[in-house]
């Protein structure tokens, strides 16, 4: 069940927001707990299980941990491994086998294990409540149900924003409904189903007709790509407003997952603005226990030899965290999906990353805003067609037709149908990826336009409800992580 179905928005999420305000206080937790199973059972029913079991591991485990923590790091080292596993082998045991297969000429048979919807996120969620606990930055939830509830809550259970039970864990025994916060999430549910429904559908469409061409030539590869990088974009920040949307309505503060990335001039600026949960996640969990950016000289007072190479103390330091950097971004490729080309996905990140930070950094920022956004832009579309593509031979081929290394030419009559068809479409999105156009809407509709806002969510709830009629594409990008 996706938030962009009339399924969801008929036949779930308005009787259950119809119900809701009736419900006894006490019984809330337990009420969404229910209701979000269901949600979760209706497209994974077997699943469901899989992930009640995390919850309730995830429960019993922080008890031992808070108890032991002063003394044995024991249970902490118990749930981190359990739950790495769950997600290890539902989502790469396939991986490790064809790889084993391809490195050594084994002929081991694939598992075929389907990957459960969710688990990338509800599992970092579990394991941010356990190390939390551990670390005495909050305590453990006493009640089953309200755990069960934190962890399984509709909202964000499938594909986000990750929320740390540290964020939000005054709010998980004490949400009450209020009307400002009832509307304004309405509002934010509605801003983000358009932007699913009419942006990121539309160019998901043009992407889809590009990739499957036999031949296409640069203009084309580009506006393949460029429809490809709208489509992620408004597709995933789109569903995180709905999230944020859906929480507020019943009483949740969700953070931020996205602050117009799109902006950027630098790609350290990049990846501070998108799907900043997961970002956050990696900083608190994995970066800075490594030691981060933080590591001090002082740790490599002696010299060592790499071959014929000397490195001093400032330079084996500097080593460390750049592969603190180097780590991450591994571990973020392979969070995004079980296949090398994510993996090179993430590495190339990561190499920029430390390249910016080594040498450029400070000249990007110094730059005009614009030579830093335009830089900022080619990388992110580059990378993103590593990140589409089934393959490294596929992102090979299409970054061949990009930069018409096939010798196809440069342009067609495609390339300009195309442009004309979906001109206005990506305008908009141009457009709505800065934000001038939410600082001067919320501008004018503060004074005696204020009926406007409401006004217009109506309108694009009634768009996006005859688009859902009309069309069949509605595909969610982040389901597969």
């Amino acid at each position: 069940m996706v938030f962009s179905s009339v399924l969801f928005l008929f036949y779930f999420l308005a009787p259950l927001l119809l119900i809701y305000p009736f419900i006894p206080q006490k019984h809330k937790n337990l009420t969404l707990c229910i209701v979000s199973l269901f949600f979760y059972a209706w497209g994974e029913p077997v699943y469901v299980l899989l992930m009640m079991f995390s919850a309730f591991f995830n429960y019993i485990m922080a008890f031992p941990i808070n108890k032991y923590k002063e003394h044995s790091s024991l249970p902490i080292i118990i749930a981190s491994v359990v739950n790495i596993a769950l997600l290890g082998v539902f989502k790469y045991t396939d991986f490790l086998i064809s790889t084993l297969n391809g490195m050594f000429s084994l002929k081991l048979p694939l598992s075929n294990i389907a990957l459960p919807i969710g688990i990338s996120f509800y599992t970092f969620q579990a394991l941010s409540y356990c190390i939390d606990v551990y670390r005495g930055k909050t305590k453990v939830q006493k009640s089953f149900v309200s755990f069960g509830m934190y962890l399984s809550f509709f909202p964000q259970l499938i594909a986000g924003p990750i929320v740390r039970y540290d964020d939000i864990a005054n709010q998980v025994d004490n949400h009450p409904q209020r009307l400002k916060m009832f509307t304004d999430g309405l509002y934010r549910f509605c801003v983000g189903l358009a932007k699913k429904v009419l942006i990121a559908n539309s160019c998901g469409k043009l992407w889809e007709i590009t990739n499957i061409g036999s031949n296409v030539s640069a203009f084309s590869a580009w506006l393949g790509i460029i429809g490809y990088t709208v489509q992620i974009y408004y597709d995933f920040s789109g569903y995180s407003d709905m999230a944020i949307g859906l929480g507020k309505m019943f009483g949740f503060e969700f953070c931020e997952n996205f602050n117009y990335p799109y902006i950027s001039r630098s790609i350290t600026e990049f990846w501070r603005r998108w799907h900043i949960s997961l970002g956050t996640w990696f900083k608190e969990y994995v970066y800075i226990p490594l030691g981060g950016s933080r590591v001090s000289a002082e740790k490599y007072k002696k010299s060592f030899f790499f071959g014929l190479v000397s490195f001093t103390p400032e330079k084996r330091a500097d080593f460390r965290r750049y592969l603190n950097i180097f780590v991450v971004w591994l571990l973020t490729g392979l969070w995004h999906g079980a296949s090398f080309n994510f993996v090179a996905w993430g590495l190339y990140y990561g190499v920029l990353l430390i390249v910016e930070k080594r040498f450029y950094l400070k000249k990007l920022e110094g730059s005009p805003r614009f030579i830093g956004m335009l830089y900022t832009m080619l990388v992110v579309i580059v990378g993103w067609v590593f990140f589409a593509s089934p393959s490294f031979a596929a992102a090979f081929k299409y970054l061949g037709y990009m930069f018409n290394i096939t010798n196809i030419g440069f342009t067609d009559s495609i390339f300009y149908y195309r442009l004309l068809s979906y001109s206005l479409t990506l305008l908009v999105a141009i457009i709505g990826a800065t934000p001038y156009p939410k600082k001067y809407f919320l501008k004018l509709t503060s004074g005696r336009l204020f009926f406007l806002r409401p006004l217009l969510s109506l309108t694009s709830l009634l768009l996006c409800t005859a688009y859902l009629v009309d069309n069949t594409y509605n595909p969610f990008l982040y389901f597969r992580f």
